[in-house]
């Protein structure tokens, strides 16, 4: 049995993946990793002595200060993505290890499938397996939009929708959310509170801590490019700040213009007059 550490403060690295594919497509290679780096990725963590845990069972943790696992460590994937039933599963399996796959409901292959999707997406029968293997099924919107820049009752709608979906296909309400590119704001995270899920996940490539609360936990991003000494710096905690810098920066630079787009809508909104559709 995993030795358990109280640590009101530990720093956990949750780790984000895409596609997990030999040929991803140009719209999302640069997020995709091989099966092959997958594979030492799992292997490396085994190896290292890190628990894997899941999401609902680290929030649920921090939220009542309960204990840890002896060095901690989440694996996540966003979007729904294919690889991740044919490849991460059979390696997640073999290591015994849980993880959380966020789906955007509308990208799924099948019934409620909007299309729009940027690569070969999983249908529900193989959602249904990845969930009876143990896999953690969170929400991550229907469509994918950039939850931040939605007014009220889209938001509403692309929150309600996702949770309704994967409660219908796989007949249990998802607690976890992660937010479509990592945007959320306070008005953002209230809602997806409000609609019942217990915990999100943003990126922000830091590691996750308990003061940033259970719906701003931090990731970092696993990509193409992640060679193995990278992943393991990720994963021990070291230099992820100088990992980073260039995606911190444009984050900066996008978090700016979202808010300039929101007060503009917000001018224009006030704008308006009664009844004239404008």
């Amino acid at each position: 049995m995993a030795e358990e550490v109280h640590e009101a403060d530990a720093r956990v690295p949750v780790l984000m993946y895409h596609a997990v594919a030999d040929g991803p497509n140009e719209a999302t290679r640069a997020l995709s990793v091989s099966p092959k780096a997958f594979a030492e990725q799992m292997a490396a963590i085994a190896d290292g002595g890190r628990t894997p845990i899941g999401t609902a069972e680290l929030a649920a943790a921090w939220r009542s200060g309960g204990p840890l696992p002896k060095r901690p460590v989440l694996i996540t994937f966003d979007d729904g993505y294919e690889g991740v039933h044919r490849h991460a599963l059979p390696v997640l399996a073999g290591h015994g290890f849980p993880a959380t796959l966020f789906v955007s409901t509308g990208w799924l292959r099948g019934p409620y499938g909007t299309g729009g999707a940027p690569d070969t997406m999983l249908d529900w029968d193989q959602v249904r397996e990845l969930a009876a293997a143990g896999v953690e099924i969170g929400g991550h919107s229907h469509t994918h939009p950039q939850l931040d820049q939605l007014g009220r009752a889209r938001l509403r709608f692309e929150l309600i929708h996702c949770k309704e979906v994967i409660a219908d296909q796989l007949g249990t309400v998802p607690a976890s959310f992660a937010y479509p590119y990592g945007y959320s704001d306070r008005r953002v995270r209230r809602a997806v509170r409000e609609t019942g899920y217990a915990q999100a996940l943003a990126v922000g490539n830091a590691l996750a801590r308990r003061a940033q609360g259970p719906y701003a936990l931090r990731r970092v991003t696993v990509r193409r490019s992640t060679g193995a000494e990278e992943f393991a710096r990720l994963v021990e905690g070291r230099a992820i700040a100088r990992t980073f810098v260039r995606d911190r920066a444009l984050t900066k630079g996008y978090a700016v213009l979202r808010r300039t787009r929101q007060a503009r809508r917000r001018v224009l909104g006030r704008g308006r007059l009664p009844g004239s559709g404008a």
